[in-house]
């Protein structure tokens, strides 16, 4: 009936070597020793590696475990392995808290030994904070009100105002569009357009995450009418229904037991058949042509009869949300409304896990379990204890998310400086800092634009039925962010690592950097024609008679929320200086040295 392991969690040094021992636990109440027959597999080589016997060898600083597996059930062996810093209790003990995430984060960093950076300065938390939130820049009005609020009362007040903002309706409508798929090349243009509406909306009306989901697993009309139909438009079997909806909503990847037991989870083919057998009753009118109208329009209903067969059994599983008891097969109720039921439920071990650890990496850059979306047993979390609360911190709320935002965007977690200290220099999953991370494609491309006062035209989008057509979605001076697809052609979106919405994994999009972005920003049709752009901000700030420098400062506020310092004007005064008379490609090259930076193209 389960498997345990000794020592459950212990604390060694690097150099230090330990074994792991495993007991089954049978439900006639025998305890057998199983270590001979049980695999194991570090979760972190870096900190401890682990061999066939279960033999432990502490390779580095960090929290580590090793998962254990034995006739289908698995366990963890947790390991702390503090830094070889030394660092006064005081620090620990002045430290500021504002909230919960404080008081845990710092419990582990004392246990690992890591100090942690000072605040951040209050123009680098407004540039972070306002990227962060709602996916954009702070305009020069922004910073000018915020830096004129008292300074106890300006950090909240900026929070205050980033969280009701329309752009953070934008914004958010994005992220969560990522993950729900929207793709112009997999749904119709009105679809498209449905969809997305119906995400905005709930964006907009703050739906808790939980209605947001039994929304979509429960839907049922016109795609036309109804958006959250489309979530079955991309996912047209019980198999791909089920496999979408728990890496989505649940963060559990189950499709290794499609065929066979999980082999390092506790995923059965059983379950996996039971699940699936909850979406055996979805139908569509429309579902395999260009549906009502020709414009590929899918009505949603429920049938009252239909099960899914198991291949390997040739029969049915009893429909079953994962981990709970069976339906009969007979019930009249829509198995959906019980999948519902389940998965939103706040006991549900995975679901306030799942969309806490979504919206932590929003703000930190990576999760508390890494990959965002992979919360299997065997990827356990960077601070177990900080997830877990913040998690219930979400059920607290009754699933608004704007509570957990408020929380993280108010900690001094959140607000720490991205300066590492000697002491924390080596880590980069404990928070002891702020980690510096590339802007997303989108937000990267509008930031550009709204420093230079530039556009960019999205005109083109793909659908099935033709390579490319001309539609009517984007207006002039649509953002990045605002788009309503990831089926913009756009070659800069496409190498700087946008989502293209193919599968339910947020590893589709990368932040990893490449020659062909150095080659893009130098040489391509993005940055140097809206620099050329003779109604940009430098064309206007030259015509109106603005000097150098101030053209400078100008582009140093609007792009890096702060004033240079003498040393940066010094520098690229004297880069103009060296164009002569040609003055407006000077400025131009000053501007390009400004927006290819690692300051700007950074949040930090």
């Amino acid at each position: 009936v389960s498997i345990s392991v000794m020592p459950q969690a212990s604390l060694l040094r690097p150099g230090d070597h330990s074994r792991i021992l495993v007991n089954a636990h049978y439900d006639d109440g025998r305890i057998v020793d199983v270590t001979h027959w049980s695999k194991f597999s570090a979760t972190d080589e870096s900190v401890a590696g682990v061999d066939d016997a279960g033999k432990v060898d502490v390779r580095g600083s960090g929290e580590g475990a090793v998962l254990v597996w034995f006739g289908s059930k698995v366990a963890l062996a947790r390991m702390t392995v503090p830094y070889p810093n030394e660092v006064p209790p005081e620090v620990y003990a002045q430290a500021p808290r504002r909230n919960f995430i404080d008081e845990l984060n710092l419990e582990q960093l004392k246990t690992l030994q890591l100090p942690p950076s000072p605040r951040c300065d209050d123009e680098a938390f407004l540039r972070r904070a306002t990227i962060d939130t709602i996916g954009r820049l702070p305009t020069l009005g922004e910073r000018e009100l915020y830096l004129s609020e008292p300074e106890d009362r300006r950090r909240d007040g900026l929070i205050e105002r980033l969280l009701t903002s329309d752009d953070f309706i934008d914004y958010w409508t994005y992220r969560w569009s990522d993950m729900l798929l929207i793709n112009g090349t997999r749904l119709r243009p009105v679809a498209v357009k449905t969809y997305y509406q119906w995400v905005y909306d709930a964006v907009r009306e703050n739906l808790p995450w939980d209605q947001v989901v039994r929304e979509i697993l429960t839907a049922t009309g016109g795609s036309d009418e109804n958006g959250a139909t489309n979530f079955y438009a991309l996912h047209q079997s019980p198999e791909e229904m089920t496999e979408n909806a728990c890496q989505a909503f649940l963060g559990l990847s189950i499709g290794c037991a499609k065929c066979h037991n999980h082999p390092l989870e506790k995923w059965t083919n059983d379950q996996y058949y039971s699940m699936a057998n909850l979406f055996a009753r979805v139908r569509a009118k429309g579902w395999g042509g260009d549906g009502r109208n020709g414009d590929g329009i899918r009505t949603l209903y429920v049938a009252s009869s239909g099960e899914l067969i198991q291949p390997g059994l040739g029969k049915p599983q009893p429909p079953a949300p994962l981990d709970s008891d069976p339906m009969d097969f007979d019930d009249p109720r829509d198995r959906r409304e019980v999948l519902a039921d389940w998965m939103t439920n706040p006991d549900n071990p995975y679901f306030a896990r799942a969309i806490t650890n979504r919206v932590w990496s929003n703000f930190f850059g990576r999760g508390l379990v890494e990959q965002v979306d992979d919360l299997r047993l065997s990827n356990p979390a960077s601070n177990e204890p900080l997830l877990a609360a913040a998690a219930q911190h979400v059920i607290d709320a009754e699933f608004d998310l704007k509570q957990l935002m408020r929380t993280i965007l108010r900690s001094e977690t959140y607000q720490r400086s991205s300066i590492a200290l000697e002491g924390n220099r080596a880590e980069e999953k404990y928070l002891s800092r702020y980690y510096p991370r590339r802007l997303m494609a989108e937000v990267l491309l509008d930031s550009i634009d709204q420093v230079l006062g530039t556009s960019t035209t999205f005109n083109q989008v793909a659908f099935p039925g033709a390579d490319k057509q001309k539609t009517d979605f984007y207006e002039e001076g649509t953002r990045a962010i605002e788009l309503y697809d990831a089926a913009v052609d756009s070659y800069f979106l496409k190498t700087f690592g946008r989502n293209p919405r193919e599968i339910t994994c947020e590893c589709e999009r990368s932040a990893e950097p490449s020659m062909v972005q150095v080659l893009h920003l130098s040489n391509g049709d993005t940055l140097n024609p809206k620099l050329a752009d003779e109604s940009n901000l430098i064309a206007r700030m030259i015509e109106e008679g603005a000097d150098d420098e101030t053209i400078v400062r100008e582009l140093f506020v609007k792009a890096l929320v702060r004033e240079p310092t003498d040393g940066e004007i010094k520098t690229l005064i004297s880069v103009v200086s060296e164009y002569g008379d040609d003055r407006p490609t000077a400025l131009q090259d000053a501007a390009w040295s400004v927006l290819t930076s690692t300051e700007f193209t950074f949040n930090h």
